[in-house]
């Protein structure tokens, strides 16, 4: 399954995976880690452990401050 991976502010990428991948899966060769950002489909936030049902998915690094 080919899978266009936006991530917001920097790069787009093109990824093949698994017909069973997850959208953990999509972000581990793009060096993000799942608890760092969110996962969008749609601009909808979905779960990283959820079945890839999108061929485009936007990730949106998530703020840390204090």
């Amino acid at each position: 399954m080919n899978v266009t991976v936006e991530v917001a502010g920097e790069d787009t990428h093109e990824l093949d995976v698994a017909e069973d991948a997850t959208y953990a899966d999509l972000l581990a060769p793009l060096d993000l880690s799942p608890h760092a950002v969110s996962v969008l489909v749609d601009e909808r936030t979905v779960p990283t452990n959820q079945p890839v049902e999108s061929d485009h998915v936007r990730v949106v690094r998530l703020i840390k401050g204090g």
